[in-house]
C-alpha cells in the first residue's frame, strides 16, 4: 500500500484529498469536509482559526489536484507492472546501483547519451523514488537541468537528441520526487539568475514535452509556498521574469496541433503565478490578458478545455487598472474593439459545458465572466455597448435558468441592472419575465 505524502491528506477529513479547494487564509482543505464546517457554523478557518471572509470564498486548488492525479498515476504504474518486469529492475532499487548511477549523472566523463541510459535504468517504483530522495537525486537533477544549458550549447550540435531526452527524463523525474516528501527548498536554485535563464531557454526552445512539464514545475513551486517559508518568494521572482511570461504567453497564443497541451499547461501556470497579488500588474504588462482571451476563443469548439479558468484568471487580472485598459483595448481579428467583452459575453453561458465532468469549473466560469463584465462595465458605457451587442442579455437570461449558484445569479442580476440603461424595450419585458 502507498503511503500518502502529507501534502495530499486533508486537515480536517485526515484522507486523500479529492476536491482540494483553498480558503482566503491560504489553506487547502477538502471540498467536502469544509463544506460540512462550515454548515456545522463554524466560520473560521479549523487550522489558522482566523475569521472567513464573507460571503465564503473557495478557490480550487489546481496545482494541488494536478500532482495528486499524478502521484496516483504513478502508483497505478506500479500495481500494474508484472513480476518479470520488477525483477528487471530489481538491481536498479539497491542504494548502491542508484549511488552508481548518480555519479554517471554528476560525472562531466559521461556524455549525455550515458546519463540518459542511466536515467532509463531507474524503476519509478515508490521504494526507490523515496531511495532517491535519500540518495540526494532531487536537487541533483535540477542542478543538472538548468546548470548545463549555457555549456550544453556546444555540445548539442553533435548531441542534440540525447540532451533533449535527459532533461526531458530528467525533468518527469523531478515532478515526480517533489511531492513525495523530499521538501521544495531545492527549488530555490531557480532565485539564480543563470538558472532563471536557462528556464527561459527552454520554456523557448524545449521539445513541447519539456515546455509542458516546466509549466507543471511552476504549479509546484505554487504548491511549495503554500506548504514551506523557504521557498517564499519564489512564485514572484518567476512571475515577474519578462523572458518567462512571454514565453508563457507564446504557448497560449500559438499552440501547434500538437502542443494544445502545453497551450492547457502554460493557462494552469499562469492560474498559479495570478495567485499572488504582487505578479498581477506583471502578468498583465506582458501580454496575458491578450493570450487568455485569445484561448478562450480559440478553444471555444473544444468539449474539454480551460476556458473557465482562463476567465478566472481574467477576473484577477481585472483587479487592477491596468487589466481593465488592456481588456478595453482588446481587438479582435478584424481591428475593431471588443474581443475581450465579446469572450467574456460567450462565457457567460456555454450549451457545450453540459458535457463537461467537472461542474464547479463551468458554473465557476460563468461567475467569473459575470464578475468580470461587471468590473468593466461598471466604468465604461462602450463597455456596456460592446457587451449588449455581443449578446450579453439572451446569456444572462439563460444562465439565470441553469443550475448556476445563487451567488452567480445575484451577481447576474447586477449585470442586468448596471445594462438596463441600454436595454431595448423588447429586452425590458423578457428580463420583467424572468
Amino acid at each position: 500500500m502507498m503511503c500518502i505524502p502529507e501534502l495530499f491528506i486533508c486537515p480536517i477529513s485526515l484522507e486523500l484529498f479529492k476536491d482540494p479547494v483553498t480558503l482566503c487564509t491560504g489553506l487547502t482543505y477538502d471540498r467536502s469536509s469544509i463544506q460540512q464546517w462550515l454548515a456545522a457554523g463554524n466560520l473560521t478557518c479549523p487550522v489558522t482559526m482566523q475569521k472567513l471572509d464573507d460571503p465564503i470564498t473557495m478557490v480550487p486548488n489546481h496545482t494541488l489536484r494536478h500532482l495528486i492525479t499524478q502521484w496516483l498515476q504513478m502508483g497505478s504504474q506500479t500495481q500494474n507492472s508484472n513480476h518479470s518486469d520488477d525483477h528487471c529492475h530489481l538491481e536498479t532499487t539497491t542504494t548502491d546501483s542508484l549511488a552508481s548511477l548518480k555519479h554517471v549523472l554528476e560525472s562531466r566523463e559521461f556524455a549525455f547519451e550515458n546519463k540518459v541510459q542511466a536515467l532509463e535504468k531507474i524503476s519509478s517504483s515508490p521504494s526507490t523514488n523515496y531511495l532517491l530522495l535519500q540518495l540526494g537525486y532531487l536537487p541533483l537533477l535540477l542542478e543538472l537541468v538548468f546548470g548545463l544549458v549555457p555549456e550544453a550549447r556546444v555540445l548539442l550540435i553533435s548531441e542534440e537528441y540525447y540532451y533533449i531526452k535527459f532533461v526531458e527524463l530528467a525533468l518527469s523525474r523531478v515532478l515526480i520526487l517533489l511531492p513525495l516528501g523530499g521538501g521544495f527548498e531545492p527549488l530555490n536554485i531557480l532565485k539564480e539568475e543563470s538558472k532563471l535563464s536557462s528556464f527561459e531557454v527552454l520554456l523557448a526552445g524545449g521539445s513541447a514535452f519539456i515546455r509542458i512539464n516546466l509549466c507543471h514545475l511552476i504549479e509546484a513551486v505554487s504548491a511549495s509556498e503554500s506548504s514551506s517559508s523557504r521557498t517564499k518568494g519564489l512564485r514572484v521572482v518567476l512571475g515577474k521574469n519578462q523572458g518567462i511570461l512571454t514565453q508563457l504567453v507564446q504557448l497560449i497564443l500559438h499552440p501547434s496541433d500538437s502542443e494544445e497541451e502545453a497551450a492547457d499547461a502554460a493557462i494552469r501556470a499562469v492560474s498559479t503565478l495570478s495567485s499572488f497579488e504582487d505578479n498581477i500588474e506583471s502578468l498583465v504588462r506582458n501580454g496575458m490578458l491578450n493570450g487568455l482571451v485569445t484561448y478562450i476563443t480559440r478553444t471555444e469548439k473544444r468539449e474539454r478545455s480551460l476556458a473557465p479558468l482562463a476567465t478566472a484568471i481574467i477576473e484577477r487580472l481585472l483587479g487592477v487598472e491596468s487589466g481593465k485598459e488592456e481588456l478595453l483595448n482588446s481587438n479582435n481579428n478584424n481591428g475593431t474593439g471588443g474581443n475581450g467583452i465579446h469572450a467574456l459575453v460567450k462565457m457567460v453561458f456555454r450549451v457545450s459545458w453540459s458535457n463537461v465532468d467537472d461542474d464547479h469549473e463551468h458554473h465557476r466560469g460563468s461567475e467569473s465572466a459575470v464578475t468580470s463584465l461587471l468590473i468593466v462595465c461598471n466604468d465604461s458605457l462602450s463597455a456596456r455597448e460592446e457587451a449588449i451587442s455581443a449578446g450579453v442579455l439572451t446569456q444572462l437570461l439563460l444562465l439565470m435558468q441553469s443550475q448556476c449558484s445563487n451567488s452567480t445569479k445575484a451577481k447576474a442580476r447586477m449585470l442586468l441592472k448596471l445594462l438596463r440603461t441600454k436595454w431595448s424595450q423588447d429586452s425590458k419585458q423578457l428580463i420583467s419575465m424572468v
